[in-house]
């Protein structure tokens, strides 16, 4: 069963690159302290990054050879990203002849893409935001006004041992971010957010230590990352860009979800997360697709589907969904831990309890369900 992340592999990668073109080196700070403010902080930021021209000259930029390491996870150097005016954004993708099993943009809405099993979904809340934050070439504090953000200069930090400031950014959206603009330089020397490593986690604050500065274009790019859980200091993860390449010429195409034919359960995927929101006409089209096409075997496509839902926020539906599908196959465990995810997503403790250790009872290694038994605890 597919079982991403909000802050998947790739979704952390994009977290790691979201402040790239936020650090440049710059002169020394030289203003009366009674004058610093955010927007001078801003303002020598700007211009340390190589100026608001080098930045509007910025048409594209592609990030490739990425090596991201996360536990005992990498992506053997072939992680990348694209970025292009005015707000798209693609990552899994550098030459359209690759195949990758996992990619997601930004076309004006957020969708991610899925090889196996073949499905493409436009995605809301917390997926959406965490690709949609920094779909922008430029950043978010250059027209951080317009762009409908809000800057406020919360006073100084010590990074690595260096003064910097502290800088709180609120998107339009809510979500806030803290950039760290080293006194000497004006680059970002580190970024600091609460948002949850997986989807239905709770959020982690973490923070992202950046160097490796080259110059691109006459604007300073970083190429590595490394991002720590602020609670414990533990390395959470790393990214090191091999390439940063800028102003290639890249269509628009791209940046939209790849088109495919859909096979028959592809198509019952799709019209099933089609209706997110609507249990009822979910549990329709369900039901009638089963009874038309009884040869097909839908239980993995409902247990994707199902988790894509909770992803969402749509409890009712995904918990109904879930629901039918483990009553119709009574003997998969996985379909079992599926709906014990659901219920714990809805706070429903003790249903979940009972998925889980029926999970366990069909399969004892089931290595998810007993894990999420132990989460819940006594």
């Amino acid at each position: 069963m597919i079982c991403p992340a909000i802050r998947s592999a790739t979704d952390r990668a994009i977290f790691l690159c979201a402040f790239i073109l936020g650090a440049a080196a710059g002169p020394a700070a030289c203003a009366n302290d009674a004058h610093i403010d955010a927007d001078w902080v801003i303002t020598r930021h700007i211009e340390a990054r190589g100026g608001e021209t080098a930045l509007r000259n910025i048409r594209t930029v592609v990030f490739s050879k990425g090596l991201y390491q996360e536990g005992d996870f990498s992506t053997d150097g072939k992680a990348s990203m694209m970025l292009m005016r005015p707000y798209y954004k693609l990552v899994g993708l550098v030459d359209p002849q690759d195949e990758p099993d996992f990619m997601e943009g930004y076309d004006g809405a957020a969708w991610e893409w899925y090889k196996d099993p073949g499905l493409v979904v436009r995605t809301v809340g917390a997926a959406s935001a965490a690709s949609r934050h920094h779909a922008e070439v430029d950043g978010p504090f250059l027209d951080y006004a317009a762009k409908g953000h809000k800057v406020e200069l919360i006073g100084e930090a010590m990074i690595a041992g260096k003064p910097a400031y502290q800088i709180r950014l609120t998107m339009m959206d809510g979500f806030v971010t803290d950039s760290f603009f080293d006194q000497q330089t004006f680059l970002t020397a580190a970024e600091r957010q609460a948002a949850p490593v997986h989807a239905f986690g709770a959020a982690v604050a973490s923070e992202n230590r950046v160097s490796d500065y080259r110059e691109i274009a006459g604007v300073k790019f970083p190429h590595r990352f490394v991002e720590t859980n602020i609670a414990t200091g533990e390395v959470m993860n790393s990214m090191q860009w091999g390439s940063i390449d800028v102003n290639v010429d890249i269509p628009v195409e791209w940046f939209s979800p790849p088109q495919y034919k859909r096979n028959r359960i592809q198509a019952f995927m799709e019209q099933l997360y089609f209706q997110r929101g609507d249990a009822q006409a979910v549990l329709w089209t369900y039901q009638r697709f089963r009874l038309a096409y009884p040869e097909e075997d839908t239980r993995v496509a409902s247990e994707v589907i199902g988790y894509q839902l909770l992803k969402m926020n749509d409890l009712e539906t995904a918990i109904a969904l879930l629901e039918r599908n483990a009553a119709d196959n009574p003997d998969a465990a996985d379909s079992a831990f599926g709906l014990g995810r659901a219920f714990a997503t809805a706070e429903r403790t003790e249903d979940a309890r009972k998925e889980f250790e029926r999970a366990l009872r069909l399969e004892s290694g089931h290595i998810r369900a007993a894990r999420a038994l132990a989460e819940l605890g006594e």
